[in-house]
């Protein structure tokens, strides 16, 4: 890998399943990148193709059912195409996930520290059970369960959510990987515990220098966690940019929909949650032109049929080339700052005026 190259790069990724119904396309042209160090927040709804996209990452899809084009290199090594064992020796090694539902994914017949101790053992088979058990002591203890050298001898359901959700992070982690992709890692936990797993997550990330994937819903993880957003729907990258570029100047009205679908307890008492009306589109059969024309408030400000007629491209934005939007509205930013911010966030129209 060349120095000063992003660690994970995905071109162009298309992913298919066949199905008895017709061709589900799951993702569709989907690029982005993550340096060492950095954080990218991937927010959309269920079916936008989050958690494909990333498990396609980790080659933990089977190749009899699914088809994927494109290119995904990690760390320089290309992933499609990649033998099953040579990305066994890659995943949990360089890139590691933390999986949504910590009790589905834990095994619940082997106790904890048994299932660490293998995910050690399989990267290090020089080492011995002791010295494996005693990694998975120090890795319980690093993420902050108490009396690690006892709970390592505990099952799955003995602990707590957050605590299983820590475990899940140590497994990730046991191996040291350089990239770490983390869906939903908050979710089901309440928001003390959600606030504790981000910390350990900064921390961690501050300690061994390793890139970020956080697949999640909530904007405020987004806010707290990502250097840069992606936001996806119908299978395509729809906005993506810096943080705060995405938080405060968003140019795509789907970003725009999952912003006043956010209720605020801080905001101004005026302030409106509005949810986006209607429901996320069919793989199967996708609408045409902008995946996001049949529920577009929008969409009549655009002049003739391009919306649903014609797919927009991804396009920089008026913030510069950093900052890409899928949209055929001329003026996003003029209509964001005048129509949709004074509706969610009156106070903050009122300060930009």
């Amino acid at each position: 890998m060349e120095s000063g190259a992003p660690f994970l790069v995905v071109d162009d990724l298309t992913v298919k399943f066949p199905t008895a119904d017709g061709l589900v396309q799951a993702v569709t042209g989907l690029s982005y990148q993550v340096e060492l160090g950095k954080t990218l927040g991937i927010v959309g709804e269920s079916g936008s193709g989050k958690s494909v996209s990333s498990m396609a990452v980790l080659g933990l899809h089977d190749a009899r059912s699914a088809q994927i084009q494109g290119s995904i290199r990690v760390g320089g090594t290309e992933v499609v195409g990649l033998s099953e064992s040579k990305m066994r020796s890659l995943r949990g090694n360089q890139v590691a996930m933390i999986f949504q539902d910590a009790l589905a994914a834990l095994h619940p017949f082997y106790k904890v520290g048994k299932q660490l101790g293998e995910a050690y053992l399989v990267h290090h088979p020089q080492a011995t059970k002791r010295e494996a058990r005693q990694r998975a002591i120090e890795m319980l203890d690093r993420v902050g369960i108490p009396q690690p050298d006892r709970r390592v001898d505990q099952f799955p359901h003995q602990y707590s959510g957050g605590m299983r959700q820590r475990a899940m992070i140590a497994m990730g982690l046991i191996n040291d990987p350089s990239l770490l992709i983390a869906d939903e890692p908050t979710t089901a936990l309440d928001v003390t515990v959600q606030a504790q797993i981000l910390d350990l997550l900064q921390d961690l990330q501050s300690e061994f220098n390793s890139a970020i994937v956080i697949i999640t819903h909530d904007l405020g993880v987004v806010a707290e966690m990502a250097d840069d957003v992606l936001v996806m729907y119908g299978g395509r990258a729809v906005e993506y940019g810096p943080c705060r570029d995405i938080l405060v100047h968003p140019e795509m009205p789907y970003t725009w929909g999952l912003l006043s679908s956010v209720p605020d307890v801080t905001a101004d008492t005026s302030a409106r949650m509005i949810p986006i009306p209607g429901n996320p589109p069919s793989l199967l059969e996708p609408p045409t032109g902008c995946a996001f024309h049949p529920r577009c408030v929008h969409r009549d400000k655009v002049p003739g049929d391009l919306c649903t007629t014609t797919l927009p491209e991804l396009l920089p934005g008026v913030r510069g080339a950093n900052h890409v939007k899928r949209c055929h509205l001329a003026d996003p930013d003029t209509i964001y700052a005048t129509e949709v911010l004074p509706e969610i966030a009156p106070d903050l129209a009122e300060e930009l005026r």
